[in-house]
């Protein structure tokens, strides 16, 4: 959830690390702060809102300069966003200072016996109880920060990236964690500690993706990274495959409109290299290894949440259809609360933009510990998804940094449409014939997500007429319904509009009692097998006079007769249809969003990457 920023080296360090913090500022922007140690000591500066009001509280302040801090951008979890419960937090001796993501789960137990030796806190939150917990075991121990660190973490019950500063030690940094990411980049003579890569690109393109229950220790210009019992490990440094241009808005007034026009490209990537039309060809390297048990598997179970569940549903009726494996779609939030029945013949596939999702995360450990077979479908290399499966395929759809996830949608599905397609083929569910057909028709989709993307001037005029409403309803059928829940899904993250998604047949068991002249109805109704039952779902709305928004392919004329409004895009098999229809409710909401004056990129109460449960 929050984001963490750390430097030690030959620069200033404040402006890297008040740059870095904007660009993790998706991770959580109610709070934000820095510490920095000089010659006049350790000091932390912190402040309620976004970065740029921490920033602004800084410019009169001459004693700033650092070649050493760390700094947090904050999604509130325990105690309110306010000035006392921002990060960092000073240990009571204030000779330490921590920046924290993640949740210490048994920080009252800790909390009760540091009170009882008379530790004072100041604020509500389990990170200050975390750094004087650190300290307590300093002073008992009598030993080196790292030590009293590692001790602390064996003792503590949740999950953490931290980094931490001494007021003794001005070329020191240390930092650890346990399922919330943290990279750690490698310059010339200095380093950059955060929570992904966007801080870092800008500096060096070599970083080590620190692994769960392990200290990493940055003195004296060496990094030196151990485990929690205190065995050295020898890092790995990996390339970044990331430019600069694509973590700025490139033009755009927000991020989230350059991400749902970068979906063409960004739909066409994560295909290149593996669909070759021309050959007759798919290959997804990822499953090179675990085919066999992938064609044979009783059954298919995905995991996710927010929208890659949605992205997990379209996948249940492609993996149906094509290849005639029983599939169940699971909130990751929910799987491992319910004792589910796994076994070693089932294929899980685990989905996350981030590839950092607690709840996904901890329904992968699950799985596997029943013996299942993961695979992970994320977009973020190096992740800790990434790295809990057995096998994986990235997404390639580049950073993307609204909080609203839209081309990560879109790149999800094209992942797994591709390996549906695969599966069916190799299973003999899907004849040659067919494959290659359905092999051309995804090539066409990026140019026909380019031509809805065209109709944005048309949408943004609907956009104009139902921007002060108060409700919304989406409804569609078969792989439509999926698209249904997204696009509500989308309005109600950035516009805070009341909105809800429905399979258009359950309309009529209760949510058709809202209906009257002021609710407008979003209906996904593309030319498909269902098609004239979603025109009989549109007439019952329109007898009950609600504003009918339609969804429709090229030349209807049907629903045109009925509906209020008709968005017209390209004709697809109804299979790769909803990587097109969601781009006009993606474009729905993005504008009536902006109209309401809300803040697009940074919606209120969310954060992009989800990493406490």
């Amino acid at each position: 959830m929050c984001g963490i920023v750390a430097y030690v080296g030959k620069q200033d360090a404040l402006p890297i690390i008040i740059k870095g913090l904007k660009r993790l500022e998706y991770r959580g922007y109610d709070s934000a702060g820095v510490a920095l140690l000089n010659d006049s000591g350790l000091s932390v500066y912190k402040k309620k809102g976004k970065v740029s009001e921490l920033e602004n509280s800084l410019k009169d302040n001459a004693n700033l300069k650092s070649l050493i801090g760390i700094g947090h951008t904050r999604w509130a979890t325990h105690g309110e966003p306010n000035d006392v419960n921002a990060h960092p937090h000073y240990s009571s001796s204030e000779n330490f200072a921590m920046i924290h993501n993640g949740i210490i789960e048994n920080y009252e137990v800790i909390k009760t016996d540091l009170i009882n030796k008379g530790y004072k806190f100041h604020s509500e939150t389990d990170s200050e109880v975390f750094i004087n917990f650190i300290e307590d075991i300093y002073k008992k121990n009598q030993c080196s920060l790292e030590e009293a660190v590692r001790l602390a973490l064996q003792k503590v019950v949740g999950a953490y990236a931290i980094v931490l500063m001494n007021k003794e030690e001005p070329d020191t940094l240390i930092a650890a964690r346990k399922g919330s990411p943290l990279v750690i980049g490698v310059g010339k003579e200095e380093y950059f500690l955060a929570s992904d890569a966007t801080p870092i690109i800008e500096y060096t393109n070599q970083v080590v993706y620190l692994d769960d229950y392990e200290i990493a220790v940055i003195r004296n210009n060496n990094l030196q990274i151990k485990t929690i019992e205190n065995v050295e490990t020898h890092p790995y440094i990996n390339q970044l495959d990331m430019e600069l241009e694509a973590i700025e808005k490139g033009g755009f007034d927000h991020f989230m409109l350059k991400e749902i026009y970068e979906q063409p490209r960004s739909i066409a990537d994560c295909m290149r290299g593996r669909l070759d039309v021309k050959s007759g060809r798919l290959v997804l390297g990822g499953l090179r290894d675990y085919m066999k048990k992938f064609q044979n598997a009783h059954r298919i179970i995905i995991t996710a949440c927010g929208t890659s569940w949605h992205a997990g549903l379209v996948a249940e009726y492609l993996f149906e259809e094509f290849a005639r494996i029983p599939v169940e779609v699971e909130y990751a939030s929910e799987f491992r609360y319910r004792n589910p029945v796994i076994n070693e013949r089932d294929f899980v596939i685990a989905i996350s933009q981030s590839g950092e999702t607690a709840d996904t995360l901890a329904a992968i450990e699950l799985a596997k510990s029943k013996g299942a077979t993961i695979f992970g479908v994320c977009n973020v290399v190096g992740s800790s998804i990434a790295r809990a499966t057995h096998a994986g395929s990235y997404t390639h759809a580049g950073p993307e940094i609204g909080v609203a996830s839209t081309k990560a949608f879109t790149a999800q599905i094209s992942v797994l449409s591709m390996m549906a397609l695969m599966l069916g083929y190799q299973r003999g569910t899907l004849p040659e014939g067919q494959f290659i057909q359905f092999l051309h028709e995804l090539e066409t989709v990026p140019a026909k997500v380019e031509k809805a993307l065209a109709l944005n001037s048309q949408v943004e005029e609907i956009a104009k007429q139902f921007k002060d409403v108060r409700n919304f309803l989406y409804l569609g059928r078969g792989y439509n319904f999926p698209v249904a829940l997204e696009g509500a899904l989308k309005l109600k993250e950035i516009s805070y509009i009341h909105a809800e998604g429905y399979p258009a047949a359950e309309m009529k068991h209760g949510p058709i009692a809202l209906i009257d002249e002021e609710m407008p109805v979003v209906f996904i109704a593309t030319r498909d097998s269902s098609y004239e039952k979603v025109v009989s779902n549109i007439q019952e709305v329109k007898a009950r006079k609600g504003k009918i928004i339609a969804v429709v392919t090229e030349g209807d004329t049907m629903v045109k007769k009925m509906a209020d409004h008709t968005i017209e895009i390209p004709s697809s098999h109804e299979a790769f249809v909803p990587l097109i229809s969601v781009i006009p409710l993606q474009l729905l909401s993005y504008h009536i969003a902006v109209m309401r004056g809300c803040n697009v990129d940074q919606p209120r109460n969310l954060a992009k990457s989800v990493t406490v449960e």
